[in-house]
C-alpha cells in the first residue's frame, strides 16, 4: 500500500522528518486544531491565550492549572511514528528530526538528533537561579511552582509571542537544506516561522503523510492521506551500510 514511499526511503541517503502534532496523537496527546483538539474544548480562556507570554505573566496561577491538565503527558509511550523514526536513524538513512512537540517521545523511543522548535516539558528551569527541574516537579506542586531560592519554575516551551531558539532553528535549516529528501507529517503547516522551514528544502523528495490538506500538496511528490503511525507501520528501515555494500559488490 505505501510502496512508494518505502522506494523513496530506500533511495535516500540523506531524510529529513519535519513532523508536528500529528504524531503524538496515536499516543493518546490531543493535537490543537482537529475536532477533538485543545482549540475546540471549552475553557475559561482560549488555549492559545492561556499559552501566551502575556498570560504567564499575569495570570500565573491559571496558566500552571491548564498546564498541568493538558501540557504534561507524562505517562504518553511512543508509537510506531516513533520508533520508526529512530529505526530510520539508526540505519543511517535520517539525518534529523525536526518537532514541533514539547512531549520528547521522539528521544523516549531512542532518537537521538531531535531538535525541538518548541521546546520541552522535560526542561524546567529557575527563572531567578536558572536551577533545572524535571517536569514532575510542576506536575506535582499546586499553584505556581517555586525554586528553593523563591524563583518561579518555568518550562522551557516556546509559547505564544516568544521566539523561536536561533541554535535550533538555524540547525534545522541546515539539515532540511542538506536533506535528500524531506517528509512532513501530522501537520497543519500552520504555524509560522515553524512551517517556513521546508522552504529551504533542495533535494529531490518532498513526502506529505497529512490526514488534512496543507499548503505543500501541490508541491510534494508523495502525498498519503492516513495517519502517521499506521503509515510508518508497514516500512522497513533498510540499514544504509548494507544497502551500500550491496551495491558496491
Amino acid at each position: 500500500m505505501y510502496e512508494p514511499l518505502q522506494r523513496i526511503i530506500d533511495e535516500s541517503r540523506r531524510i529529513v522528518f519535519f513532523g508536528g502534532a500529528g504524531v503524538s496523537t496515536e499516543s493518546g496527546i490531543p493535537d490543537f486544531r482537529s475536532v477533538d483538539g485543545l482549540y475546540n474544548q471549552k475553557y475559561a480562556y482560549p488555549p492559545e491565550t492561556i499559552l501566551s507570554a502575556t498570560f504567564f505573566r499575569r495570570q500565573p496561577e491559571e496558566f500552571y492549572r491548564f498546564y498541568r491538565d493538558k501540557m504534561l503527558p507524562l505517562e504518553a509511550e511512543p508509537n510506531a511514528a516513533h520508533r520508526f523514526l529512530a529505526e530510520l536513524e539508526k540505519a543511517g538513512r535520517l539525518t534529523a528530526i525536526v518537532t514541533q512537540n514539547i512531549d520528547g517521545l521522539h528521544q523516549k523511543a531512542g532518537s537521538r538528533n531531535v531538535l525541538e522548535l518548541h521546546g520541552s516539558i522535560h526542561r524546567n528551569r529557575c527563572m531567578k537561579c536558572a536551577g533545572f527541574f524535571p517536569p514532575e516537579f510542576i506536575r506535582d506542586s499546586a499553584g505556581v511552582p517555586k525554586c528553593p531560592c523563591g524563583g518561579v519554575v518555568k518550562p522551557e516551551v516556546v509559547l505564544y509571542e516568544e521566539g523561536l531558539d536561533d541554535d535550533v532553528i538555524s540547525a534545522a535549516v541546515h539539515h532540511i537544506r542538506h536533506a535528500d529528501t524531506l517528509i512532513v507529517a501530522g501537520t497543519s503547516l500552520t504555524v509560522y516561522p515553524a512551517a517556513g522551514l521546508v522552504r529551504y528544502f533542495r533535494g529531490k523528495y518532498i513526502v506529505l503523510i497529512n490526514r488534512d490538506t496543507t499548503q505543500l500538496d501541490g508541491s510534494a511528490d508523495l502525498v498519503i492521506r492516513d495517519r502517521v503511525g499506521e503509515v510508518f507501520s508497514c516500512l522497513t528501515a533498510t540499514p544504509l551500510a548494507t544497502t551500500d555494500s550491496a551495491e558496491e559488490g
